[in-house]
């Protein structure tokens, strides 16, 4: 539902009135948060997520675990790939904020000024891990996945990288991967 949402909602020939609040006053914090979200981000780079979700199905000793966390980075790259070639048509409006958020501050280096930026690669990554994750997890440490990528969620558009509704449908294709591996996995 959060990815079809975000779908029909960045569907629209701007980018909506509220969404550019939204992205204004995440995107407007002080600079000193950069380093605060500078290391959950990193959870949402293709290498550092799938090493991070290994080491913790290696710690809850689960085979099955870690082959879902290899299954949900490849299907991250796939679903990533068809969702921006299925909207390509009529999302053109969602660039990076660089070019179509005027006066967006871009934080750090890495950070692209323009290109596709519908849905966020970074968030589908580390809500599919974490969904996939919570399988073994204790009850007491569940939410850590999940508030992991709220996290991340608030510094892709921290750093200027996505817009709201970008991280939203990331997380959207996050949680559907994560689910459809799980039920693969484990049932």
């Amino acid at each position: 539902m959060l990815l079809v949402g975000a779908v029909a909602g960045a569907s629209r020939p701007e980018i909506p009135p509220a969404e550019v609040r939204a992205f204004r006053a995440v995107n407007g914090l002080p600079d000193w948060l950069f380093w605060i979200f500078w290391a959950p981000m990193q959870l949402g780079n293709l290498v550092v997520g799938a090493a991070v979700g290994l080491v913790v199905a290696w710690a809850v000793g689960s085979w099955r675990v870690a082959i879902g966390v290899l299954a949900a980075t490849v299907a991250k790259l796939v679903v990533e790939r068809l969702v921006r070639k299925q909207v390509a048509s009529y999302l053109e409006v969602r660039q990076r904020p660089g070019t179509s958020q005027p006066g967006a501050h871009l934080r750090g280096a890495d950070v692209p000024h323009q290109g596709p930026s519908f849905p966020s690669g970074h968030v589908i990554l580390v809500a599919a891990v974490g969904t996939v994750l919570t399988n073994d997890l204790a009850l007491s440490v569940e939410w850590i996945p999940f508030a992991c990528a709220a996290l991340v969620m608030l510094g892709r558009v921290y750093v200027g990288a996505h817009n709201p509704l970008d991280v939203v449908a990331g997380l959207g294709a996050g949680f559907t991967i994560g689910g459809i591996v799980s039920l693969l996995l484990f049932f």
